[in-house]
């Protein structure tokens, strides 16, 4: 079998009425993908979207079927295709990335230095580096291709981006995508808070199954796509250490590269992936 879409970790299957995600152990940042390979980082992703897909499917439903190989095709039935592949339900995929920032950082930071706006939503004034909003916010951007930026947009825009591909249910999706998008982050966030980790911001993906149901696709709440503080040591007004690939991020913003990371960021990476996953879930990465 051969995927029939790659992206910058994932590999995508067709498995007839579902597909088959593998999460390899492949790492993107700026959207570039490293020349490294991190051990057991698909899958820490799986298994912590497993648990998330589980904890919020009476919110809204997932693309989640199966993370058991025995119950995929005997391709998938080995070693380099264990924990690391989820079998899914197809999905028409909403061409919105939805993204929630619960905590003033990144790029967050650096627009709202500039004028006290994030994405174009004013926010108070005085606020410090990686403090807490007063609400968590909901920014939205487009999805890019591989090698290029997404493109953050206002409300309005996602509005007129939905209904370019879904004429008359354009306002209808976007106020879903902003109302579940925030829901789950409420809800997980304090989970996560009980647990001694600040998810600081986040992004979820939305599709349609066959009968036209809203749905959550994709990843869930992993250090890929999301922003894990320790709440140890948390205090506003200056950068944080993560559990997430900021650390990877960080090394690469400081050093002269060839976008790869040396052994000992490697190492550490993987350390943080595997330490989020041992204390949001209560137990060891099987």
């Amino acid at each position: 079998m051969k995927p029939i879409k790659e992206g910058k970790v994932r590999e995508i299957y067709d498995n007839g009425d579902s597909l088959i995600m593998v999460a390899t152990d492949r790492i993107s940042c700026f959207d570039v993908i490293l020349k490294n390979i991190i051990r057991k980082k698909g899958t820490v992703l799986t298994q912590m979207s497993r648990f998330w897909f589980d904890m919020t499917k009476d919110i809204v439903p997932n693309h989640m079927i199966s993370t058991d190989v025995n119950e995929m095709p005997e391709y998938f039935r080995k070693p380099e295709f264990t924990g690391n592949s989820m079998k899914c339900k197809k999905l028409r995929m909403l061409p919105i990335e939805c993204i929630v920032r619960g905590y003033i950082t990144g790029s967050g930071w650096a627009s709202y230095q500039k004028d006290g706006s994030v994405c174009g939503i004013k926010l108070p004034e005085g606020l410090k580096e990686s403090e807490k909003l007063p609400e968590p916010i909901y920014t939205p951007s487009t999805k890019a291709e591989i090698g290029d930026h997404d493109e953050n947009i206002s409300y309005e825009r996602s509005i007129e981006v939905l209904e370019k591909e879904f004429p008359g249910h354009g306002e209808e999706y976007a106020k879903k995508l902003r109302d579940y998008t925030l829901t789950l982050y409420k809800k997980c966030a304090d989970y996560a808070y009980s647990k001694g980790i600040i998810i600081a911001d986040t992004k979820f993906e939305f599709g349609l199954d066959e009968d036209g149901n809203m749905v959550i696709g994709d990843e869930m709440l992993t250090p890929d796509s999301s922003r894990f503080w320790p709440l140890e040591g948390y205090e506003a007004g200056k950068s944080q250490p993560s559990f997430d690939k900021q650390f990877a991020r960080d090394w690469l913003k400081s050093n002269e590269h060839d976008w790869k990371l040396p052994v000992e960021v490697e190492e550490k990476t993987i350390e943080k992936y595997l330490q989020a996953y041992r204390m949001l879930t209560g137990t060891e990465l099987q």
